[in-house]
């Protein structure tokens, strides 16, 4: 019989503690084993319940969500998911993450219950995930420091690549901030990524970034050219294409479709453009993350001649996309978080 997950669930709202035990007691391996109305009780729960995944809120009273993050991981480290609504908490949930948190979700607006639940699988596959995560690879607000030299021989087509496309999700806002900051000035191709978060927090996340970046990092808009200098973040809720244009430039394109993707915006998409746009002259990315979006995408950019780079094992907090395409054959490398910088400067 497959082991019992124990949940804790901090909320300062009874009535959203409730909910998010029914969504969770519709997975018959997951138990609700107690309930906290701030992260100051939180803190004496996870002592006493000794709990595999916390889910937690950032606005309580006495003691908040980012405050408990950091003094639980400086007790005892725990996954925790963060529940919030971006447009209250969004910088307090970015904050959160860097903190520790391994995961967040969306918490809807309105508290109808038909609307909390309609996250209730969303939540369900998180926590599953969550609970798996070795806690030891989750990295408490990481320092940007210089890449190591990669251990393998470098590729034979450098100077070959014009786009830089990259994949990631779980564990992601921590892992792209030891590799885009390290990326120099004079980056000579553009970067695009997905990376799989609530709607409200892309445009949030690629700010911060920027802040530590030497190369314009910004949420994507409709029309951006595709150019040296720039990395774009796929908005979430719409994926990132790419159009040429009569002159030879390429600019980005947003849409909601394809509909039928798992993820909205999805590495799949992102890099099946790519591919499609730019030929062999495009070098894959997949990083950190649950699932495996951007298998299917890898395998349309090595069939154009382009190139795969993989997150190892090792530095992922989910070895679940990387595995995918490391699986499927598609990975020309695979390299450490603190090599991937240093590998997508050689190949350019």
């Amino acid at each position: 019989m497959d082991r019992v997950l124990r949940v804790l669930v901090v909320d300062d709202s009874a009535y959203v503690r409730k909910v998010v035990k029914e969504m969770l007691s519709r997975s018959h391996d997951l138990a609700v084993v107690g309930l906290a109305r701030d992260g100051r009780e939180a803190l004496q729960l996870v002592e006493e319940l000794k709990p595999d995944v916390v889910t937690c809120d950032l606005i309580m009273p006495e003691l908040d969500g980012v405050g408990f993050v950091n003094e639980q991981m400086k007790r005892r480290p725990v996954p925790i998911i963060i529940m919030s609504i971006a447009s209250e908490t969004g910088d307090a949930a970015l904050k959160a993450l860097d903190a520790g948190a391994v995961d967040f979700i969306q918490k809807p607006t309105a508290l109808a219950t038909e609307k909390i639940l309609q996250v209730s699988d969303e939540l369900i596959a998180k926590v599953r995930t969550a609970a798996a995560i070795p806690m030891t690879h989750v990295r408490v607000a990481p320092p940007v420091v210089a890449a190591s030299e990669p251990s393998r021989v470098k590729p034979e087509r450098k100077n070959l690549i014009d786009l830089i496309v990259l994949g990631i999700s779980t564990g992601g806002p921590q892992a792209l901030k030891q590799v885009i900051p390290l990326l120099p000035e004079d980056f000579p191709v553009p970067v695009a990524m997905v990376m799989h978060m609530p709607v409200g927090y892309t445009e949030m996340y690629a700010n911060t970034l920027n802040t530590k970046s030497q190369l314009n990092v910004r949420e994507a808009r409709e029309g951006d050219e595709i150019a040296a200098g720039t990395v774009l973040l796929a908005p979430a809720g719409r994926h990132l294409t790419f159009r040429r244009l009569d002159n030879g430039k390429v600019v980005a394109h947003l849409d909601a479709r394809p509909f039928e993707m798992l993820h909205r915006p999805s590495v799949d998409v992102l890099f099946q453009s790519a591919a499609e746009t730019y030929h062999d002259r495009v070098l894959g990315v997949v990083m950190t993350g649950m699932g495996s979006d951007g298998k299917q995408g890898a395998a349309w950019i090595k069939s154009k001649g382009g190139l795969i780079y993989t997150e190892s094992e090792e530095t992922c907090v989910v070895y679940g996309m990387p595995a995918s395409v490391v699986e499927a054959g598609l990975s020309d490398r695979s390299l450490p978080l603190g090599q991937m910088a240093l590998a997508m400067q050689e190949v350019v």
